[in-house]
C-alpha cells in the first residue's frame, strides 16, 4: 500500500472538505500545518506527499529516500525545490487553475470599494449620520465612474483575460502587458503595450502575473514615478511584485490615489507594515481563492494528480 502524507491542508472550514477520496489511494497521514524543520520526519518513508504551503528543501528532499511524487496544492510550487525534484527524480505536479473566475471576482470586488467605498459608507449610515435633517446623501470619498477609463492589466492570462472582460463591461479601455501575446485579444478597446506606456496611460493598474525572479518588486518608486497622478493600483496576485514601502509612500502623498491589495510580501503582515497605516489603501487576508468553489475544485485536482500517477499516467506535471 502507497504511504500518503498531506503536509498542510489549504485553509478550510471545518466539515467543507472530505478528504475520504485521497484515503482510497493509499495510507494517509493528516497534518494540518507542517514547518520546514519538521517535514523531512513527517515525510518518513512516504512514497507520495500533497502540500499547500509546507517548504521541501534540497536537504530535506534528499532526507526522503522513498519520495516520488509531490502534489502541491495550489498552483504556485517555489516552496519546492524543484531543481533538487529533477535531480533525485522526484515528480512534481501542481493544479493549474482552480479559481480564475472567482480570483478576477475578488479584484474587481476590491476596485469596486475603492471606487463606491461602500462599506465605509454603510458604516456612517448605521452610525445616523446624515447631512442635515433634509439632506438625504452625503460622502466622504470621490467616487469614479469607470467609463470610458482605462485599465492597464498586466498579465493578460486566464485570470488577466476574465478581468478585462468585465472591465470591458464597465465601458473601460483596456492596455494589457504579457510576454506572450493573444491576437485574438486585440480590438478596439484593447490593446498590447509596453509597460511604459501602461504606466502612463492607466487610469487603473491590475497586477495580475505570476512572480519571478525578474519581475520580483517591479511596483517601486522608479515605476510608481512613471505612473499617471491619481491612479489606482489592484493586487491580488503575488506580494512580491510591490515594495510595501514605496506604495506606502505613494499612498500617503496622493501619487497613487488609493490601493487594493490581497498579497503582501510577507504573510501574515506584520503590525508594523507601512501599508496598514496608509491612506486609501484596502487589504484582505489573501482569500482571492477562498470561494468553497475553489477549494472543492483544488482539492479534487490535487487527489486526481495523485490518481494519475498511481495509474502511470500523470498530469498536472511540472517536471
Amino acid at each position: 500500500m502507497h504511504k500518503i502524507v498531506l503536509l498542510d491542508k489549504p485553509r478550510e472550514n471545518p466539515g467543507e472538505l472530505d478528504w475520504s477520496a485521497l484515503q482510497e489511494l493509499g495510507q494517509v497521514t493528516f497534518y494540518e500545518h507542517t514547518t520546514p524543520d519538521q517535514a523531512a520526519k513527517r515525510i518518513g518513508d512516504a512514497d507520495i506527499v500533497l502540500l499547500n504551503k509546507t517548504v521541501l528543501s534540497a536537504d530535506t528532499l534528499r532526507q526522503c529516500k522513498n519520495l516520488k511524487f509531490i502534489s502541491v496544492i495550489a498552483t504556485g510550487y517555489n516552496t519546492v525545490d524543484i531543481e533538487c525534484c529533477k535531480e533525485l527524480g522526484i515528480q512534481v505536479s501542481n493544479v493549474p487553475s482552480y479559481g480564475t473566475e472567482a480570483i478576477s471576482q475578488h479584484a474587481i470586488a476590491l476596485l469596486m470599494e475603492l471606487t463606491n467605498r461602500v462599506a465605509h459608507h454603510d458604516a456612517e449610515v448605521r452610525k445616523g449620520r446624515k447631512n442635515g435633517p433634509t439632506d438625504w446623501c452625503f460622502w466622504d470619498y470621490s467616487i469614479m465612474e469607470l467609463e470610458g477609463k482605462t485599465a492597464g492589466i498586466i498579465g493578460l492570462g486566464r485570470i488577466g483575460k476574465i478581468s478585462a472582460r468585465i472591465l470591458s463591461a464597465f465601458g473601460m479601455n483596456i492596455l494589457a502587458h504579457d510576454t506572450f501575446r493573444d491576437p485574438t485579444w486585440e480590438n478596439e478597446t484593447c490593446h498590447y503595450t509596453d509597460l511604459e506606456t501602461l504606466y502612463a496611460k492607466s487610469d487603473v493598474i491590475m497586477l495580475h502575473c505570476p512572480l519571478f525572479e525578474s519581475n520580483t518588486h517591479m511596483i517601486c518608486k522608479e515605476s510608481i514615478a512613471k505612473m499617471k497622478d491619481g491612479v489606482i493600483l489592484i493586487n491580488n496576485s503575488r506580494g512580491g511584485l510591490v515594495v510595501d514601502q514605496d506604495l506606502a509612500d505613494a499612498l500617503n502623498c496622493g501619487k497613487i490615489a488609493a490601493a487594493g491589495l490581497d498579497a503582501i510580501e510577507v504573510e501574515p503582515i506584520s503590525m508594523d507594515n507601512p501599508l496598514l497605516q496608509a491612506k486609501n489603501c484596502v487589504i484582505t487576508p489573501h482569500i482571492s481563492w477562498a470561494a468553497l468553489e475553489c477549494r472543492q475544485r483544488l482539492q479534487k485536482i490535487a487527489i486526481e494528480n495523485v490518481r494519475g500517477y498511481l495509474a502511470g499516467q500523470c498530469i498536472n506535471i511540472v517536471i
